[in-house]
This record gives structure tokens, sequence and C-alpha cells, in this order.
């Protein structure tokens, strides 16, 4: 029996967390509420790629704990399990075929080309999937709050050369 509430997600909303995958993507997300997220590519085949308010479903597996998971407009389709006690990610993206042919269709800020995401997907090709399935470490935590729509703002690009040592925890 758990000794958790494991619908209680309060802990974990509001949370913006900057996380470095052991091949060195770096990511950055925030927690934005108990079914919203907004997130921001640093590294990676999709580098400087962000999205504001991605469904997601979140579950609290344990006292500090948490796992997210959402299907992209891409066909990305994407599972983390965030470790705070221990600073530690793990990470399970699951790319469809055109993604990795062609990151580069999807470096943008997404929720202004979702339509074109949505044709890039259909036209495929979905197979074969590339599948990451990597740990990170938490390299940032603070609490923001929730639903506060300037914690991720811009992409990568734009942000200041000292950033995330600018930012408040």
């Amino acid at each position: 029996m758990a000794t958790f509430d494991k619908h209680d997600l309060s802990a974990f909303v509001g949370k913006h967390i900057i996380y470095t995958y052991d091949n060195g993507w770096n990511y950055e997300i925030y927690v934005k509420n108990d079914h919203t997220i907004d997130y921001r590519i640093h590294s990676g085949i999709v580098a400087n790629r962000w999205v504001k308010d991605q469904r997601v479903f979140i579950a609290r597996v344990g006292e500090n704990t948490w796992k997210i998971s959402w299907t992209e407009p891409t066909g990305t389709d994407v599972s983390l399990i965030a470790n705070l006690t221990d600073m530690i990610y793990h990470g399970t993206i699951f790319f469809p075929r055109w993604v990795v042919n062609n990151p580069e269709k999807t470096v943008c800020f997404q929720n202004e080309h979702i339509p074109l995401m949505e044709s890039y997907r259909a036209a495929g090709p979905a197979y074969p999937t590339e599948v990451i399935d990597e740990f990170a470490t938490i390299t940032f935590v603070r609490d923001c709050g929730a639903d506060d729509d300037s914690i991720i703002s811009c992409p990568a690009s734009e942000l200041p050369a000292d950033f995330p040592a600018n930012l408040k925890r």
C-alpha cells in the first residue's frame, strides 16, 4: 500500500525543471498545471523547438516521483519519470521515422504550426519508430507556481548567455 496520496500533484505542479540526458541532450519543462506542460529543447536532434500548453497525463508514482506522458501533433510519444529526491529523470521518446529523417521540420514554436505538424505526421513515414530511452540528470529545479506563461516564453536561442544561472530558485 502506498504511503503517499497518489492523486496529490500539488508538490509537482509549478515545477520548472532543467535536465540533461546521458546522451547530452538538454531539455527544460514547466509543469504548468495538473494536465498541461510547457517545454523547450536546448540541444539534440530537435534543438530550439518549444511548446506551450501541451496536454499531458501526470501520475504520482512515489513520494517525490512523477510520470508525465503525452503524444505530440508530430506523432512523437513521450514518457518521462521525474525523481526529485534523487535528481534524476528517465525519458522514453518514440520518434516517428519522419521526425528522425527531417528533424528540422519540427524546430519551431509548435503552437503556431500544429496543422503543419499534423500534415507531416499524416504523410509519414511513421515506421520504423526511433526509440530514445535515456536517463538524465536534473540540473535545476525551482517552484514557480501554476499557470505562469512567462516561464517558457521563447526559444532556447533567445535565452541569455548565463541561463539558467540568471534564474532565481
